[in-house]
């Protein structure tokens, strides 16, 4: 019985064979952050390093917009709530799929993509929006300049990129970042179109 039970245990002195979850030791980081890697795609380690950091700031601040669009979603009210409660929605998933492609290119390139709330607070150019509710323009103008910050950001980005070299990631900002946040903004503004609901036809 003893040496079986000598046997059962590994090299490490913990049971092998049984259901307990073997907790791995915690060691030291794979890769830092800023660090990049070689990968087979034919950039240089300076184009990569290039790309990488510009993508974590759109990245960052994107992943803002995103949670910005989920705090309205929550918070919006008054005679339109059903409408941009709905479009509130559909721009966080749209938003969602921009911060899985962006952080995607980063891997790719052989960076390490920002990931964590408090790494994304810290390097967001975007403004702290207070806790509570705000009424339905002050959110809309907040989301929009949100936008001009991203679309900016991204246009910049892409013109260095395609000097560059590093086409991807051109293509990336341009056809998903430029044209999701593009569609976004218009789709936003067009609430702020000073028109009544109902026109009178005797006025």
């Amino acid at each position: 019985m003893e040496q079986r039970a000598r046997q059962s245990k590994g090299h490490n002195g913990r049971n092998e064979g049984t259901a307990a979850p073997v907790l791995p030791d915690r060691g030291a980081e794979l890769q830092d952050y800023g660090q990049v890697i070689p990968m087979p795609i034919e950039l240089s380690e300076k184009v990569c390093v290039e790309s990488v950091g510009l993508l974590n700031q759109i990245l960052a601040d994107t992943m803002t917009l995103r949670d910005l669009y989920k705090k309205h979603h929550w918070q919006v009210s008054g005679v339109t709530f059903y409408q941009l409660h709905l479009l509130y929605g559909k721009h966080y998933k749209e938003q969602s799929e921009l911060v899985d492609e962006i952080a995607e290119r980063i891997q790719l390139l052989g960076g390490i993509s920002v990931a964590m709330a408090p790494d994304i607070a810290e390097l967001t150019c975007v403004q702290r929006p207070p806790r509570g509710r705000e009424n339905v323009p002050v959110q809309i103008a907040r989301l929009l300049d949100v936008h001009k910050i991203i679309l900016r950001q991204a246009r910049d980005a892409s013109e260095k990129c395609g000097d560059a070299g590093d086409v991807g990631t051109q293509d990336l900002l341009i056809s998903s970042v430029v044209r999701t946040n593009e569609m976004q903004t218009w789709f936003l503004a067009e609430h702020l179109v000073p028109t009544k609901i109902i026109e009178d036809p005797n006025e």
